[in-house]
């Protein structure tokens, strides 16, 4: 499930995406328009502006706004910046591998086999959204 960490992120993302330029957003602004806590969506908007996502610009006049175009951030940074592995379980991760605890062959158990499908699927469908696209809804 998609923790309201990342769904939040995603949608003040969109937000500075839909606004088609640079200028600085003030956190409140963002946290208004999307109904988001001002406290919970800072720290959000904190992780990515650590990662390189976004930009930041103090005082009057200040705020947050993308440091690439929409069509340069894709899902699959997002995803894991903000929510962690995007495989189910640990041992299909492309970045966050480890192996279960519980299964004695990876390539004779049926979890591990559907969750590779799972996990490809998604990896598709993310690496061909950008914020971009999302802002287009």
């Amino acid at each position: 499930m998609l923790s309201k960490k990342t769904k939040y992120g995603i949608k003040a993302l969109v937000y500075l995406a839909k606004k088609g330029d640079k200028l600085p957003v003030q956190t409140s602004t963002i946290s208004e328009s999307e109904n988001i806590s001002k406290k919970f969506l800072e720290s959000i908007l904190l992780t990515l502006k650590k990662n390189g996502i976004l930009g930041a610009k103090k005082g009057k006049g200040g705020g947050y706004y993308l440091l690439k175009s929409p069509e340069e951030i894709q899902m699959t940074t997002i995803m894991r910046l903000l929510e962690g592995p995007i495989a189910m379980v640990p041992c299909v991760s492309l970045n966050y591998y480890e192996r279960c605890d519980d299964c004695p062959d990876e390539d004779t158990c049926a979890v591990h086999e559907v969750m590779l499908k799972v996990r490809d699927s998604t990896l598709k469908i993310f690496r061909n959204t950008s914020l971009a696209d999302l802002s287009d809804y």
